[in-house]
């Protein structure tokens, strides 16, 4: 269900949408979605949005927008509990996140924060402390993480637009799995300052929504454009699509690639350039990384210490085997994965233009069933196969965007990967995609 206008009521207030989210709130279907709902101060901007488009004094396009924010951004007098039961005994946080401030200060209506999986450190959506959602495609099946609330929020109408953080894939995951589209944009475009760290290597922040463009809007607030503008499709002939075949592929369901290749017929009847090629040398060199370690285990360590948390104890076990798994890491080995790291970086950079984009599944599975992930052995199986593609955006630092595929059935996403920096053109040929695809 979306908060779009109907017929009866072309135009819905600020303040009627908001009473229509906060009573989807309060349904059945909407248990561990939140982790907070904040609906006084809800209201108050909701109140004032409807004055200022009355007044004709609008801030932009997200002004009067519902949006709700991810439990590890720092709302004034909130808990930033990262869902953790340990760290939910820390004081209330004294300001908003530099995203949060951003977000009010453009006329969004922040409704409140979204559940996620601990410290944002697994995939799947569960969370051992605070209650898992259900996908809102079968709310017997994972909602993907680490944003797991946030996806489902935006599908299930409680808000326009989510705010995720992205390590590995936490944003394009669940919007794969659920049916949404998921941003992540190149790091240090959005400020981090506010947000739990589950790695300062690889913290990204962006949107989930149901369109590239509501995404688009979001991202200008989040990165502090001075000058908002209209989101434009690229054209065909100026942009070219480069199929990452190899190992990426590998373990795909059917029906992901079923749906995939489906995909790719129709993006070519309608004009695309599209032609097989390959990131297998860029993936080598994400691998003679992980054969040393991984960031989140060795920097979220250093989070937690930061945040006074001596001992692991009251960390799902899940969790806490791969924070000690980095905890064993020697600070010279941690050098020589950033040295290695800035290198893939330009390497691959080089490899490609501005107008190339590559494209492969999100994810090569679509939503498990939570049933099938209570042991322990297949969550990290399943955990490790979600985070595969997607990941490789955040080790290289490229922006990358999960748009979802027509089809019935469970949702399947297609990812597109763009050139460092090159954030505004990747959006423009999304949107064109995306066009397409829906016909």
């Amino acid at each position: 269900m979306t908060m779009t206008a109907t017929r009866d009521h072309p135009d819905p207030s600020a303040i009627a949408r908001l009473e229509a989210a906060l009573a989807r709130i309060r349904s059945p279907e909407a248990a561990n979605v939140f982790t907070a709902v904040f609906s006084d101060s809800a209201r108050w901007e909701a109140e004032a949005a409807d004055r200022r488009a009355a007044a004709g004094t609008s801030r932009g396009p997200l002004d009067g927008r519902i949006v709700s924010v991810k439990a590890l951004f720092d709302v004034a007098g909130a808990v930033t509990s990262s869902g953790s039961a340990v760290l939910s005994s820390l004081p209330p946080a004294v300001e908003d996140a530099a995203i949060v401030k951003r977000l009010r200060a453009a006329g969004a209506i922040v409704i409140g924060k979204t559940q996620m999986t601990e410290f944002a450190f697994s995939a799947l959506g569960t969370n051992l402390h605070d209650g898992t959602p259900g996908n809102p495609r079968d709310r017997r099946r994972a909602p993907g993480g680490s944003s797991s609330g946030a996806v489902v929020s935006v599908i299930d109408g409680m808000s326009d637009m989510a705010i995720g953080s992205d390590t590995g894939g936490s944003i394009r995951i669940p919007a794969a799995l659920s049916g949404a589209v998921g941003f992540k944009p190149t790091s240090g475009f959005v400020p981090t300052a506010g947000a739990f760290s589950l790695s300062s290597s690889l913290d990204t922040i962006g949107p989930i929504a149901l369109t590239v463009a509501d995404c688009f809007v979001a991202d200008q607030v989040l990165s502090g454009e001075a000058a908002p503008s209209r989101l434009r499709n690229a054209s065909p002939g100026t942009f070219r699509l480069i199929v990452a075949r190899g190992r990426l592929f590998d373990r795909c369901e059917p029906d992901v690639l079923g749906a995939f290749e489906s995909a790719l017929e129709r993006l070519r009847s309608g004009g695309l350039q599209i032609e097989d090629g390959s990131i297998e040398a860029a993936l080598d060199h994400v691998a003679e990384i992980d054969r040393i370690g991984t960031f989140p285990s060795i920097e979220v360590g250093a989070t937690l210490r930061g945040l006074g948390l001596s001992s692991l104890d009251g960390v799902d076990p899940r969790t806490r085997v791969r924070i000690e798994a980095g905890a064993g890491i020697l600070g010279t080995d941690y050098v020589r994965m950033a040295r290695l790291r800035h290198a893939a970086i330009r390497s691959f950079e080089e490899s490609f233009s501005n107008s190339e984009v590559f494209v492969l599944p999100t994810t090569p599975i679509r939503a498990p069933l939570l049933s099938s992930v209570e042991e322990d052995s297949v969550f990290h199986e399943l955990n490790g196969l979600v985070l595969r593609n997607p990941r490789v955006a955040n080790m290289l630092d490229c922006p990358s965007i999960s748009i979802p595929l027509p089809l019935d059935g469970l949702p399947v996403g297609l990812m597109l990967i763009g050139r460092r920096n090159a954030d505004r053109r990747l959006l423009e040929i999304a949107t064109s995609v995306e066009a397409m695809l829906q016909g």
